[in-house]
């Protein structure tokens, strides 16, 4: 492993910043490709990591809420619920 890799995966754990960890060397990747300068640079990461943290948010949010498992409209009974209509777009 990169020696700069370890360090900002140890300054984005003390820091709490897991999504930037994920994806800094993809984003670096991109931005060596696409020419970014720093600041589009540091906004893309922060971007990412934002994501992350919504993503983080609502799996954690999802879990709490305790639902008893996924359920689609392909799964749904419609012949035990006589009033409910079958007609889909």
């Amino acid at each position: 492993m990169n020696l700069q890799l370890s360090r900002i995966g140890e300054l984005t754990s003390a820091l709490q910043l897991p999504g930037i960890d994920a994806n800094a060397c993809d984003l670096a990747q991109q931005a060596a490709q696409q020419e970014w300068d720093y600041l589009t640079f540091l906004e893309q990461i922060l971007q990412c990591e934002k994501r992350s943290r919504h993503q983080r948010k609502q799996h954690i949010f999802t879990r709490m809420a305790g639902f008893p498992g996924l359920k689609t409209l392909e799964k749904f009974d419609f012949t035990f619920a006589v009033s409910a209509n079958d007609k889909r777009p």
